[in-house]
């Protein structure tokens, strides 16, 4: 029966990643219909008429686009995930937020790196959230939404018992700031399934939101860099998949 419940959570893990890899695939069957139609029903060539030159003057100021302007407000020093800056979060600025180097790491933020890379490698610990996640916090990747205590334990718990190992390959800081209170990095990690006998590198870059106590109370998990899955029906099975994950692993309660 135990095996049975693992095995759910496994299939449903690579179900949705396939689906979100088949999301991200360019619309190519579709963009050769269009040219085929076009070219059917093109109009006969005309006679060349004389060319015509256009001199185009260079602006004399750079134009920032929205997603640069998006990147700077919100201390991002990477391309490929998206903020939420209306987050709550927010703190108000100080004369130090507007010279703070947004690549080293904050002390603050020390702990929470070390305690994210505890559970990445599948040895979580009710200390740990206590220490660093808030009761209702949100865990989000894309085959979970896990939201308060019982669900983002779960999510955690289950990975050690579908991985027999977990390995960190790589780890590094993007990007640590104080205003709004957030902790971004990249994570390059093996894992080797406890009963199927083969491994799997995952590639992700996660986005840590904190309170003022300097505890989780968001985290985004992008794998490979990539956006929520957001076809029909994915919002509404991963919801489901964290409500029933905690009725298949049983978790320690805090003290």
């Amino acid at each position: 029966m135990r095996s049975r419940r693992l095995l759910y959570i496994v299939v449903l893990e690579d179900d949705f990643m396939l689906r979100h890899s088949i999301a991200h695939l360019p619309a190519m069957s579709k963009h050769r219909r269009t040219l085929s139609r076009g070219s059917a029903t093109s109009n006969p060539p005309r006679s060349p008429s004389p060319p015509t030159l256009t001199y185009h003057h260079p602006p004399l100021l750079p134009i920032h686009t929205s997603a640069l302007v998006e990147s700077v407000a919100g201390g991002a020093h990477y391309s490929g995930a998206k903020f939420d800056n209306q987050s709550p979060l927010k703190r108000r600025r100080s004369s130090q937020d507007y010279g703070e180097n947004h690549r080293q790491l904050k002390p603050e933020h020390r702990r929470v790196l070390n305690d994210l890379r505890e559970l990445y490698e599948c040895r979580p610990t009710v200390d740990i959230f206590e220490r660093t996640w808030s009761p209702d916090a949100v865990f989000e990747d894309p085959i979970s939404l896990c939201r308060g205590y019982n669900e983002y334990t779960a999510h955690w718990f289950a990975m050690s018992k579908i991985y027999s190992e977990s390995k960190i390959l790589s780890m590094r800081v993007m990007s640590s700031t104080h205003s709004p209170n957030r902790l971004v990095f990249s994570l390059s990690r093996q894992y080797s399934y406890r009963f199927l006998k083969r491994k799997k590198i995952i590639d992700s870059i996660i986005i840590v939101d904190l309170d003022d106590n300097d505890k989780i109370i968001k985290l985004v998990n992008q794998w490979s860099g990539k956006d929520l899955p957001n076809w029909r029906g994915a919002h509404l099975l991963r919801v489901i998949n964290a409500r029933v994950v905690p009725c298949l692993i049983r978790t320690p309660k805090p003290s």
